[in-house]
C-alpha cells in the first residue's frame, strides 16, 4: 500500500510547513515532522530580523533534502529599482544552494532572468479570489498562500477553479490587515511592513472615540487579534482544498517550533493513517520526549478567525502579550505568596505567573517554590488580591524538555536477505518505495541451531541505531537457515544503509517552476498604491498582462493626503456591538481612532463587511 500511496499525484500530497527563524531552528522544524521549512536569506525576506546566509540555507536544504523535506525561502519584499540586480543575483545562489522555492510578493522579480526554480505567491500577494489565484497559477506560481481571512466557502471556490498547490495560514499570529494592503507602519514611522520592517502599531493601545472627541472605549487593543488555531479544522481544510498547512513564526522561539510543529504533525499523522487517498509530502515518523500542547508556547488566545464565518471574540483586546494558561483565583494572600483554587496543576519552582491589575496591565512574576496550597513568588506583587485571576505563561519543567532533543525522526524500512549465486543479497526499500540493494560474497554454512541464528540475524540486521531509519520488517529468503557471523551482518546492513540513503539523494527531485502560459491578463485593468508596484520591473511585468493604468506602491512616497493605510475585515462596530446589522434600529455613527497622537478615522464598507482605516503620510 505504501508504495502506491506515495505514487499519488501532488493533490494528495499534505505538507507541513513550518518556520526556521535560522538554521538550528529549521534543522528542529524538519526532526519534529515539518514536511517543508520556510526561512529568510541574506535579504528580501519579509522579515528584517530573520536573514540567513547562502551557506545555512545549503546545510538546511541537506538536513531537509534526506528525508524529502522541501526548504523555501522567502524572498517576499517589495523591491526598489536599485536592488533589482543584486535580487536577481541572489536568487541564482539560493537555488544553487538547493533552495526548493522562492516565496514572492513582488511580481517585478517575474520580469527578470530568474533561475528554474519553483515559485510560491506569498500571502502579501494579497490572495482571496478565484481569478488572482488563477492568474497567479497562469503566470508561473506552483504554490499560492492564501489570505487568512478566507471561509471555507470561499477556499472551496478558488480550489474548484485553479490546480495550484493552495497553503493556508493553520497557527500563529494575525496580522489585522489584509497582507499586503496595511502602510499604517510605512505611513507613521517610515518602516513598511511591505519591506519587512512593520512596526506593529496594530499591537499598540488606542481609544475608540466619536467626531466629537467622545471616548466610548479608552486605552484598549482594540485591533489587536488573538492567534490563529485551525486544530480542529484540519480535515475540513482537507476538504476545502488546502494542502499546505502553514505556521507562523519566524520570530518565535524554538520551543515554539518544536511544541507547534509536533502537535501539528500527529493531528495530520492521526488524518493520515485514517484515509488510503493522502500521503504525507516527505518520509518519516517522529517520536518525541514530550506531550505537544500549542497552549504553553507563545499565543495571544485561539480563534479560528473567519473560516466558519464572522463570529465575535477575535480580537485579544486586554493585552498583545502572551498570558497563559488560566490556573484559578487568589483565595489569600500573605508576605510571602499566595494561594489560589481551581483545579490541581502542577507548579514548579521557576514557573511564570502572571495577573492583570485593575487597569488591565498585564504584571508577570516568578513562582520560587511550592510549598503544599502556597505559592511563594519571588518578590512582593503590589495589587495583587484575592480574587485575581492567576496564570501561568512559562512552564519550567515542559521548557526543559524542550531544551534538550526532544524528537527522533525515522524513515521505516523493510529488509529481505536473501542468497545469491556470489554470496548474500541484502534489499532495503523504504516506506517512499526507494530500493537499494548490497550484495556481500561469502560461502554459504549451515546453521547448527536454526532458530537462534535466524533471529540473531534478524535482530542484527534491524541494529539502525544512530542512522535515519528504523525497521519496519526484516525477512531472511533462505532455502535452508544459514549460520551467518555478525561482522558480515554489520558489513551488510551498513553497506545497505549507505546505499539506501545515496539512492533517496540520487532520486530527491527539486519542483520545476511551472511553466507560465501565455497571453493572460491581470484581472483588473488599472492598479492603485495597493497594488505594491514599487519598481520598473514590476510595472512592466503588469503592463505585459495587460494593466493600463499603475499608480506606484505607497513606499514610492507619491500620496497626498487621507488615503486608507489599512483594510481589514476585523471590525470595531460589530466587536463593540455598535453593528447597525447586528442590532436592530442603531444608527451607524462616524468613528475615530486615536494612537498616541494620532488620529485614524474609521470607514466602513459594509456591503463587503470590511473596515477601513484612514490616514495620511507622515513627512
Amino acid at each position: 500500500m505504501h508504495q502506491n500511496k506515495h505514487s499519488l499525484s501532488h493533490h494528495n500530497r499534505l505538507e507541513l510547513l513550518a518556520p526556521a527563524k535560522n538554521l538550528a531552528y529549521g534543522i528542529e522544524a524538519i526532526n519534529h515532522g515539518a514536511d517543508a521549512v520556510y526561512m529568510g536569506g541574506p535579504a528580501f525576506g519579509a522579515r528584517s530580523a530573520a536573514g540567513n546566509s547562502i551557506e545555512d540555507i545549503e546545510a538546511l536544504a541537506r538536513h531537509s533534502h534526506r528525508f524529502g523535506a522541501q526548504v523555501f525561502v522567502a524572498f517576499n519584499t517589495l523591491l526598489h529599482d536599485s536592488e533589482l540586480e543584486q535580487a536577481r543575483r541572489l536568487t541564482h545562489q539560493i537555488y544553487e544552494a538547493g533552495a526548493d522555492a522562492l516565496i514572492v510578493q513582488d511580481m517585478g522579480l517575474l520580469a527578470l532572468d530568474l533561475p528554474p526554480i519553483a515559485l510560491h505567491a506569498s500571502t502579501q500577494t494579497d490572495n482571496r479570489t478565484p481569478e488572482k489565484v488563477k492568474f497567479l497559477q497562469d503566470v508561473g506560481f506552483s504554490q499560492v498562500v492564501l489570505a487568512r481571512e478566507l471561509s471555507l466557502a470561499q477556499i472551496r471556490e478558488i480550489s474548484a477553479a485553479t490546480n495550484v498547490q493552495l497553503e493556508f495560514f493553520i497557527h500563529g499570529a494575525l496580522c489585522v490587515s489584509y497582507s499586503g494592503q496595511c502602510n499604517i507602519s510605512h505611513a507613521r514611522t517610515g518602516r513598511s511592513a511591505n519591506r519587512g520592517e512593520c512596526a506593529q502599531l496594530c499591537r499598540l493601545p488606542c481609544s475608540l472615540q466619536k467626531p466629537d472627541g467622545e471616548v466610548l472605549v479608552a486605552d484598549s487593543h482594540l485591533l489587536s487579534l488573538k492567534d490563529m488555531d485551525q486544530t480542529d479544522n484540519l480535515e475540513a481544510l482537507i476538504e476545502a482544498g488546502i494542502r499546505s498547512f502553514k505556521i507562523e513564526g519566524r520570530l518565535k522561539g524554538l520551543d515554539y517550533v518544536k511544541n507547534v510543529t509536533a502537535w501539528y504533525r500527529q493531528k495530520l499523522d492521526a488524518i493520515l493513517d485514517s484515509r488510503s487517498d493522502l500521503v504525507a509530502s516527505s518520509a518519516g515518523r517522529c517520536s518525541y520526549s514530550f506531550t505537544p500542547d500549542p497552549k504553553k508556547s507563545f499565543n495571544r488566545g485561539s480563534t479560528d478567525y473567519f473560516l466558519h464565518g464572522r463570529k465575535p471574540g477575535i480580537d485579544s483586546t486586554k493585552s498583545p502579550k502572551y498570558v497563559g494558561e488560566p490556573l484559578g483565583r487568589v483565595t489569600s494572600v500573605t508576605r510571602e505568596g499566595i494561594e489560589i483554587d481551581g483545579k490541581p496543576v502542577t507548579l514548579n519552582n521557576g514557573d511564570g505567573l502572571g495577573f492583570f491589575k485593575p487597569n488591565n496591565e498585564l504584571v508577570g512574576m516568578r513562582l520560587n517554590k511550592v510549598e503544599g496550597k502556597q505559592l511563594l513568588l519571588s518578590e512582593r506583587m503590589p495589587g495583587l488580591k484575592v480574587g485575581t485571576e492567576i496564570y501561568r505563561n512559562h512552564d519550567q519543567a515542559f521548557s526543559k524538555v524542550l531544551e534538550k532533543a526532544s524528537a527522533d525522526r525515522r524513515i521505516r524500512v523493510d529488509m529481505v536477505l536473501a542468497e545469491c549465486d556470489e554470496g548474500l543479497r541484502l534489499t532495503l526499500t523504504d516506506e517512499q518505495g526507494i530500493s537499494a540493494a548490497v550484495t556481500l560474497p561469502c560461502d554459504k554454512q549451515p546453521a547448527d541451531n536454526p532458530e537462534r541464528a535466524l533471529q540473531q540475524a534478524r535482530d542484527q540486521l534491524a541494529k539502525l541505531g544512530n542512522t535515519l531509519f528504523v525497521a519496519r520488517k526484516v525477512e531472511l529468503a533462505f532455502t535452508h537457515p544459514l549460520f551467518i557471523a555478525a561482522s558480515m551482518l554489520n558489513c551488510l546492513r551498513r553497506d545497505g544503509i549507505a546505499a539506501l540513503e545515496a539512492a533517496r539523494l540520487a532520486g530527491y527531485q527539486r519542483p520545476e517552476r511551472r511553466i507560465a502560459l501565455r497571453d493572460i491578463h491581470y484581472p483588473q485593468h488599472r492598479l492603485s498604491y495597493l497594488g505594491n508596484v514599487l519598481n520598473s520591473a514590476a510595472e512592466q511585468f503588469f503592463r505585459e498582462h495587460g494593466v493600463e493604468r499603475i499608480a506606484p506602491a505607497y513606499e514610492a512616497n507619491k500620496e497626498e493626503g487621507e488615503v486608507v493605510l489599512m483594510i481589514t475585515k476585523h471590525c470595531i462596530r460589530y466587536s463593540q456591538n455598535l453593528c447597525p446589522k447586528e442590532v436592530p434600529g442603531l444608527k451607524a455613527e462616524p468613528l475615530a481612532l486615536k494612537m498616541g497622537k494620532d488620529t485614524f478615522r474609521l470607514r466602513f464598507d459594509c456591503r463587503r463587511c470590511e473596515m477601513h482605516v484612514m490616514g495620511s503620510l507622515k513627512r
